[in-house]
Formats: structure tokens, sequence, C-alpha cells
């Protein structure tokens, strides 16, 4: 099937793959991107096979050779300009996220502001990458390290984040002098390469970053892992892709960063301010629709104030207005596709088959791809929502005693991305920082998020951290020099 043309997104992108410095339709194939409001196509981009890997990594080497050789201030003004385009174009971009992805439009525009943090974040960390020199102790040497790019990176991004699960690996990434090759989500690759125009507009090297558009992810990423240019693999996604992946790069010792499923609780306990909690709770829980990986997964509340706190979030529920993302109304759009209502209604349904009461919307109220904002209650302990990732506007409450209970009903799952808790007590405030298990806490916000700070799991959430100094560490090798004392 030919190209076809962009005139009807809301800026432009080329609807091709960047790869080798060159925008390129690779050997004609294509696949359609849908606006997932209404399944209708939004334009066809090349669909990548496994043999077109080579090419791809080749290009990478000789862009991250000739970008490792750039200047740290023109990597960092590089970024600064990408930076200053994204935010120019704001408004077209988290339409343009809307269209493909289906989430509101306050939320695209949420994570466009984002998004375009990481760029500014390592626009200035850029020309701060450092070594140190010091004295042997005992022969009056010289000790001198050196921190230098990894070399070239593969990126293996989700479809819920389409810009920030992008600018989080690519700005550290090409701020360190790595080259990229990104594999976007086969339901979400025109942000990505709306994002590419942008940073090879901005003066990055055009062989510096490759996006490679495929609906074979399996095929394309394997190779890709396993091409001796590779000298790092991101992955952000599923746990159980994730075993799989580092599985695969650790056969060929790559250095690896995996960003993985959550199952975050939230914790209201007695002594905490229920309408701070609240709202937390819209965040944590609906933002994205709940398609996050750090959205509130589990409520659990304490007794005491449980019957108010469920009252407010069932009130937050029915707030909301379902519809198309680009709706100047909608506040939570459609599922990215009918695998995602399908995973959702099968969960809501065994939580009620087992004894839950629906309190708020609920799977009798969907339609199509929209899933109402839902509330339930009385969730029993065996019921499958309290152990797997929804993915979607579904919030499980659950009772707690005591905060030795609570805190043993928060740990009790594989996860460790992100815990929230809410409470006015400084003591219970440290102890619970210590004792919930999980890479990031959230204390008396729903919003963990920040481009200066490491993002990361722990147990089955993933390993490495993505954000501030952390991240670009991911992405710097440590070379030591030894010269003898000189007299």
């Amino acid at each position: 099937m030919a190209d076809t043309t962009s005139t009807e997104l809301p800026l432009r992108v080329p609807p091709k793959s960047l790869i080798d410095g060159e925008w390129t339709s690779l050997d004609g194939e294509t696949f359609a991107v849908t606006d997932k409001a209404d399944d209708s196509e939004l334009v066809h981009v090349p669909d990548a096979k496994p043999e077109d890997t080579d090419a791809i990594m080749e290009g990478a080497w000789e862009g991250f050779l000739e970008w490792r050789a750039t200047p740290p201030r023109e990597r960092a003004n590089a970024l600064r300009r990408a930076h200053d385009l994204v935010a120019e174009r704001a408004e077209e971009i988290a339409t343009l996220m809307s269209l493909e992805m289906g989430k509101a439009l306050p939320d695209s525009r949420g994570e466009v502001a984002y998004a375009n943090g990481f760029l500014l974040e390592y626009a200035e960390r850029a020309t701060r990458i450092e070594g140190r020199h010091a004295f042997h102790e005992t022969t009056g040497g010289r000790i001198l390290t050196e921190r230098d790019p990894v070399g070239p990176c593969v990126f293996v991004t989700p479809w819920n984040f389409p810009l920030a699960m992008g600018t989080r690996k690519i700005a550290p990434a090409l701020a360190a002098g790595c080259s990229v090759v990104v594999k976007p989500p086969h339901q979400t690759p025109l942000t990505m390469l709306a994002l590419a125009g942008i940073l090879l507009e901005a003066g990055v090297h055009p062989k510096a970053v490759s996006v490679v558009t495929t609906t074979d992810s399996k095929g394309v990423t394997s190779k890709l892992i396993d091409h001796p240019r590779t000298a790092k693999l991101s992955f952000t996604g599923s746990t159980p892709v994730g075993r799989s992946l580092a599985e695969q790069g650790g056969r060929n010792l790559l250095r690896m960063s995996m960003e993985l499923g959550g199952n975050a609780p939230f914790v209201v306990f007695d002594d905490a301010d229920v309408d701070e909690a609240l709202a937390g709770a819209k965040i944590a829980k609906f933002r994205n629709g709940g398609q996050a990986c750090t959205s509130a997964n589990r409520f659990v509340v304490h007794e005491s104030v449980a019957e108010e706190f469920t009252k407010g979030l069932v009130e937050i529920a029915n707030g909301f207005v379902l519809g198309p993302g680009t709706a100047p109304d909608t506040t939570l759009g459609p599922l990215v596709d009918d695998n995602a209502v399908d995973k959702v209604r099968e969960l809501v349904d065994d939580a009620v088959a087992k004894g839950a009461t629906v309190a708020a919307g609920g799977s009798d109220k969907a339609n199509g791809r929209y899933y109402p904002a839902t509330v339930l209650t009385d969730v029993p302990k065996d019921a499958r929502i309290l152990k797997e990732e929804v993915f979607g506007p579904v919030a499980p409450i659950s009772i707690f005693r005591t905060e030795e209970e609570g805190i043993a009903m928060a740990n009790d799952t594989e996860y460790g991305l992100v815990a929230y808790a809410f409470t006015r007590d400084a003591g219970r405030l440290l102890r619970v920082s210590r004792t919930l298990e999980a890479g990031m806490i959230g204390i008396n916000t729903g919003l963990v998020s920040n481009p200066a700070a490491p993002f990361g799991g722990i147990k089955a959430s993933g390993f490495g951290r993505e954000g501030g100094p952390e991240g670009l560490d991911e992405y710097l090798s440590v070379r030591y020099v030894a010269i003898p004392d000189p007299r």
C-alpha cells in the first residue's frame, strides 16, 4: 500500500521511518495508525521487518561516532532548541497524541509539558558530565576517571505515554553522547515520529536518532537486541515481556534499564486529610484513564475514614465526561483498543462475581472502547484485580484497621514501582516511607513523576532509573586511566 499524506493531522508527521539519517519508506509495506475514538485511519507508516535491522544499527553506529565527538555545549543547545520547538507546538502535539492514543486533551497537554521537562533537564546536564582526579595513596601516581557514552541504545517504548516515555530515554542518552534507535508501539508511532523530526530540526545529528515503525515488534526488537552494535537496551512495558527481553539482553551482556508493571497501593490512614487524599486519588487513579504503570491499582483505606473517602471517590468517578480524546468537554477518553477494554471488564466482573459491590460505573455501563470511571467496594482478597494491573479507570477499595495491617496489605504484591500514602502524622510519614516496598513513594500526593527525580521500581517492577542525575548515569560508562608518578 502506498504511503498516505498526513494533511489531516494537526502537525506535519513524515509517514516514514527515520533510518540512517534518512526518512524512508523501506520496502513499501505499511500499516495504518488509527483514531482510537472511531478506528478511522489517520495515516499509513512503514512496516519494518527484522532484515531491516542491520542498516538501522550500522547507521546508529555511524551516528554514535559523530555525535559523541560533538562538544557537550552543542549537544545541550540542540536539546534546548528541541525543548523550545516542542513548547511552540505543544497544542498540535497534544492533539496528535489524543487522536492516536485516545486520552483526553487535558491529559495530553499535561504529558507534553512533562515530556518536555526531560529535554530541558538534560540540556542542562549535558555540559556537567565530569570525571575525577586523585593521587594514588602509595605510589604518588595519578588516578584519572572519565565518563563516556555507552554507545548505540535501543529503546522500546509503550503506547500509553507516546511522548514522555520517549523523551525520558532519548534526552539523557543524547546528552551523554549516545545514538538512539526507538521502536515505538504500532498503536501510537506518530508522536515519536513528530519528536524525531523536531530533534533533527533542532540540530541533533541525523544519524544519532532512528525511529523504526513495525507491527512485528517481537521480531524487530529481538534482532536489534542481538545486533553487535547495540550497547544498551531500555524497555518500558509489561513485566512478562521485560523478563524475556532482559534474558535476551543478558546473554549479550547489554547495559539494561527495565521499567515494568506496577500494582500501586494507595493507603489512606485514619489521620489523613480526606479531601487531600481524594484530590490525590483523582490524579493517581484516573489520569490517562488509569492507563499508567504509576496508576493507583488498589485503595487501602482505614475503616474510620472509609465511608467518607468512598463517597468522595464515587462523586469524582461520576463527574467524568466520556468522549473522544479531542472533544473539548471530554475528561475521560476511550481505552487504547478492544483488548484493553476486555481486560478491564474481565477483572471487574471477576471481583463482582466474588462479592465486590459496584459503587460507580461498572461493566454494564461500558460502551465500545469507552469504559466508565468505576469504584468497587467490599473487594475480596482473592479478587484478581488486587493482584493484577488493571490498566483502566477502576478503583477497588479494601479496608484495614491497624497501621501494620495497612502496610502488609500494601506490600502484598510482587510489584514495587510506586506506592502512595496519606497521613498527617510526621512519625508515621517516616515509618511508611521506609516500610512501603516500592522504588517511589508519594506522601500526600498523587503524582510522583518529575524529570529531576529518579523514576523506577524494585521487585518485579524492574531496575534502572530514568530522570535526574541517576537517569544520565544509565548512559555513561567509567574509564580509569592510571598515570605513574612523573618525578
